[in-house]
C-alpha cells in the first residue's frame, strides 16, 4: 500500500500521520493495524454506468466532504496527502475548503480520474512514471512508494521463513490479493504437484480451494500453496523468479532485483497492468506473458528456459534494481515535509 510506504518514511522523521479511509473498503483497518489513528467514513465508489445506486453514492461523496472536514480538524492536519481512488476525492475537497495544501499521489501508469479532478488544486503531485502534459514543479516523479519491509526482507530471512534450503530454487506464483483464476490454473498445470523446484503460490482467498482441489490432495513438500501471505515480502526475498500479475507489484519487484514473468490483467482500468510490465520487460528484467496465452504449457517452458540459463536470470534481476526507485516513499515524505513548512 503505497500510502503507508509513505506514512512510514514520515513518521520516520518525526510527523504525526492519521488516515482517512472508506469504511467497508478493503484496505479499511490497514492503517490501524499499524498504529496509525483511522477514521473511516462510509463511502462507494460509482458505477461506470447509470444506475439508480449512483444516487446514493452521490449523496454519500456529498456527506464525506463534512465528515472529512471534522476529520481533519481533529488530526490538527497541517498537509492532505491524497492516494488516489474514490475517498480521495472529498478528503482533497475538505483540505482545499480549509486552504490546507493537498500532495496527491499516482501510483499507475495513469492519471485515475479522482487525480485527473483533485491535481489542478493540488499544491503537488507525486507520479509513479512520467506522464504527458503533467511537467512543471508541481509534478514529482518519484515512483510506486515501497513498504521498509520489502526493502528489509534478504534472500536469507526468507528462506528461512519458509523452511527452504539456502541452495534450492524458488519460484514465487502470487496473482494479487484476491488470486487471478488464469495464471492459478496454469501454475497447478506447470508445477503441481510435485514440481523439480519449490514453488510458492499464494492463490487469493477466494480462489485456494479451487486451487487446491485442482491438486486433488496431491501436494507434495516442494509445493507450497497459501491462500494469502502476510509476510509476502520474504517470499519475494527468497524467490529466484517471480511469476505475477503486473500491478504495482512491479516497483517492488525492480526495488529488490527480483526476475520475473508478468501475465497483466487484461482488464484493468486504461490497461495499466500491461504498460507496468512493458516497463520492466522493455528494460530486460521480465518477460511478458498475455493472459490468453497463460496456459500451464507456456508458463512450464519459460519458466524452464530461465531457470536453466543462470546468466540471463542473473542480468534480469540486475536490470530490475536499474528500474528500482526504493527512496519513493523517502522522496515523497521529503516533498509533503517541504509543503508543510511553505
Amino acid at each position: 500500500m503505497p500510502a503507508l510506504a509513505v506514512a512510514e518514511a514520515l513518521r520516520e522523521r518525526g510527523a504525526e500521520v492519521s488516515f482517512v479511509t472508506a469504511r467497508g473498503r478493503g484496505g479499511t483497518g490497514l492503517a490501524a493495524a499499524e498504529g496509525y489513528p483511522e477514521r473511516s467514513i462510509p463511502l462507494r465508489g460509482f458505477q461506470r454506468r447509470p444506475t439508480p445506486r449512483n444516487l446514493a453514492v452521490l449523496a454519500m461523496a456529498f456527506l464525506a466532504v463534512p465528515r472529512s472536514l471534522a476529520a481533519l480538524r481533529r488530526a490538527h492536519a497541517d498537509v492532505v496527502v491524497t492516494g488516489g481512488g474514490y475517498m480521495a476525492g472529498p478528503v482533497a475537497v475538505a483540505g482545499v475548503l480549509t486552504r490546507r495544501p493537498v500532495v496527491a499521489m499516482e501510483a499507475d501508469s495513469h492519471l485515475g480520474l479522482a487525480n485527473r479532478i483533485i491535481a489542478p488544486f493540488a499544491t503537488r503531485v507525486a507520479l509513479a512514471w512520467p506522464l504527458r502534459k503533467r511537467a512543471g514543479k508541481k509534478y514529482l516523479v518519484a515512483g510506486r512508494p515501497v513498504r521498509r519491509s520489502v526493502l528489509r526482507a534478504t534472500r536469507t530471512s526468507g528462506r528461512r521463513m519458509f523452511g527452504i534450503p539456502p541452495d534450492a530454487t524458488v519460484v514465487l506464483v502470487v496473482g494479487g490479493s484476491q488470486g487471478a483464476r488464469s495464471l492459478n490454473i496454469a501454475a497447478v498445470e506447470a508445477f503441481g504437484p510435485e514440481p523439480p523446484f519449490h514453488v510458492i503460490h499464494v492463490a487469493g482467498p477466494t480462489q485456494v480451494d479451487d486451487v487446491r482441489a485442482l491438486l486433488d490432495g496431491r501436494q507434495s513438500a516442494r509445493y507450497r500453496l497459501e491462500a494469502y501471505l502476510d509476510d509476502l515480502p520474504e517470499a519475494l526475498a527468497a524467490a529466484d523468479l517471480v511469476v505475477s500479475r503486473s500491478g504495482g507489484s512491479v516497483f517492488e519487484l525492480a526495488a529488490i532485483g527480483r526476475p520475473s514473468i508478468l501475465v497483466p490483467y487484461p482488464y484493468a482500468t486504461a490497461d495499466h497492468q500491461t504498460a507496468n510490465a512493458r516497463w520492466l520487460a522493455d528494460a530486460g528484467a521480465a518477460v511478458l506473458l498475455p493472459d490468453a496465452d497463460c496456459t500451464g504449457e507456456r508458463l512450464r517452458a519459460l519458466v524452464g528456459a530461465l531457470l536453466s540459463d543462470r546468466r540471463r536470470l542473473e542480468a534480469m534481476a540486475e536490470s530490475a534494481r536499474a528500474m528500482g526507485k526504493p527512496d519513493a516513499a523517502d522522496r515523497i515524505a521529503e516533498a509533503v515535509l517541504e509543503v508543510a513548512r511553505t
